[in-house]
């Protein structure tokens, strides 16, 4: 038997790793270990460590667009 692990779809009780804001992306690392951030902390680093990710579970769709004008 195969064992497959995969990473937990976020919800938001998930605070990202920098600001504590809700995560909206986590991204596993080789060793295991995963790092949760909010949309903008992700925008800022995730050059750096998308070439390092085993995988990046994305859920920034679920944010909703500001309106225009505000």
């Amino acid at each position: 038997m195969t064992t497959t692990l995969t990473a937990p779809a976020l919800s938001a009780v998930d605070r990202c790793d920098r600001c504590n804001a809700q995560a909206y992306v986590r991204v596993v690392l080789p060793n295991g270990s995963d790092l949760l951030f909010c949309s903008h902390h992700w925008n800022r680093h995730e050059d750096a460590l998308r070439p390092q990710a085993v995988q990046v579970v994305d859920e920034t769709h679920r944010l909703a667009p500001v309106p225009a004008g505000e």
